[in-house]
């Protein structure tokens, strides 16, 4: 390594945010999509879509806060605006694929390892659309054997965060999928960034490393926006606060009949 990379330069202060954000914004799109699941066929894509976003920006914002760690040698560290929200596109965009999937095929085994092979691709293409927005003197390389590791890493997360949504429609089990989920995320950034190395350019910096923290919290305004959009909106659902809706693919209940209940026909006669 020619150059000294510290992905702590605020000690555990960046880590913790990071996946305290991932976990907030996983918890919240696994809430949509277990609405999704459980909602009219009417109302499932904007469920999923607001799920995504939630996602997409949990993991973004995640990304960013464990950037804010980063200090590369003497190097000064900026971001181009426009390659970072176009990152945050991408990452919205294919971590909705995802849950697409997931909400219209993860009921089988088959549609639920597709979705989860794809959400933690989502995960991926987040870490490595945000790493071409750093601009630095120098030139920084990843490894690949490591960006391979933090794929695996995310897919199997993901996949596991899915199944738990896909399965199960109480809280208690969200709480353990949304973490899970922002585990996947915050551990394919570190163990992607664990592979990177700086080669500095000729020009010489000024002996003192630079954490980019002044240029990136002006961009954590709008995700973090919709990720308080999608709480307040969950806020108000039904679902949440115990009142059940109709099931999208109601199931009549072994050994009964689909018909009127003897209670109710006598109360008709």
């Amino acid at each position: 390594m020619a150059g000294e990379i510290d992905g702590f330069t605020y000690g555990a202060v960046t880590p913790t945010a990071a996946l305290l954000m991932a976990a907030l914004g996983s918890s919240l799109g696994v809430r949509c999509l277990t609405r999704a699941l459980h909602q009219r066929p009417a109302f499932r894509p904007g469920w999923l879509t607001l799920g995504a976003a939630a996602i997409g920006c949990g993991m973004w914002i995640s990304h960013s806060v464990a950037m804010m760690g980063l200090s590369v040698g003497d190097a000064h560290l900026t971001y181009d605006e426009d390659r970072a929200f176009l990152g945050l596109g991408v990452t919205i965009a294919v971590v909705g694929v995802g849950l697409f999937v997931a909400g219209y095929f993860g009921r089988s085994p088959a549609g639920l390892g597709a979705a989860g092979v794809i959400t933690g691709a989502g995960v991926a293409a987040g870490h490595i659309a945000g790493m071409t927005t750093v601009h630095t003197t120098g030139r920084l390389r990843p490894d690949l054997a490591m960006v391979v590791l933090s794929v695996v890493v995310a897919v199997a997360a993901a996949t596991v965060a899915l199944r738990v949504a896909v399965r199960s429609r109480t809280v208690r089990s969200h709480l353990v999928a949304g973490p899970v989920l922002a585990a996947a995320v915050t551990g394919a950034h570190y163990t992607a960034m664990h592979g990177l190395s700086y080669r500095p350019s000729g020009a010489a910096g000024d002996g003192h490393s630079h954490p980019s923290v002044p240029t990136l919290l002006p961009l954590l305004t709008a995700p973090v926006f919709v990720l308080l959009l999608t709480a307040f909106v969950l806020s108000l659902d039904p679902f949440v606060h115990g009142v059940e809706t109709p099931r999208a693919d109601p199931s009549p209940v072994p050994g009964q009949g689909t018909g009127t209940s003897p209670a109710l026909r006598g109360s008709q006669l």
